[in-house]
């Protein structure tokens, strides 16, 4: 038998002994890095009312969303509706601002920045020592020139993906 027979049968031989191991092996991986109690199956994430002096009439709904749909794409949790959830995530936004930040030669804000501050309680019914109440903030800078109403949705959309990853990760990675 030539040397590249031999390679060959060696590799087959290799193969199909992984196989057979790796088939009897069940691996756990998360792309998030995350930490879920294994016995968790579902969350209730209750509707975040919009409690700031400025209002946006559709930030509640928009933020509730995003959150439900991030912890829907990377986790295995179910999401309820109503009654009690292995985990629970519920508050209040609490801030909505618009201020200057870029002020020029004439008085005038060159940028100005759009904050969103949301107050989160995080139940963890299997872990109380993992349960937090914790505030959350985030910002999106536009051009003064701009008309905030054209711009609105895209900064919102913006914040919410930033606060949603922060909230996320503090209560299922641990970070």
């Amino acid at each position: 038998m030539s040397c590249c027979g031999r390679i060959r049968k060696l590799t087959i031989i290799i193969l199909m002994i992984s196989s057979i191991v790796l088939s009897g092996c069940r691996m756990t991986v998360s792309l998030t890095g995350g930490n879920i109690d294994p016995r968790a199956k579902t969350v209730l994430v209750q509707t975040f009312n919009n409690n700031s002096s400025l209002v946006n009439p559709t930030l509640s709904q928009d933020f509730t969303t995003a959150l439900k749909n991030r912890i829907q794409n990377q986790t295995p949790l179910t999401i309820i509706n109503n009654g009690n959830g292995d985990y629970t995530l519920e508050g209040e936004i609490t801030n909505y601002t618009i201020t200057p930040i870029a002020i020029q030669g004439n008085d005038a804000a060159a940028m100005n920045r759009l904050t969103i501050t949301v107050r989160v309680r995080f139940i963890n019914s299997l872990d109380e020592n993992q349960s937090f109440d914790q505030t959350f903030s985030r910002y999106a800078d536009y051009n003064s020139s701009l008309n905030f109403t054209a711009v609105e949705n895209t900064l919102v959309t913006e914040i919410n993906d930033a606060l949603t990853e922060d909230i996320f990760n503090k209560a299922f990675v641990n970070w």
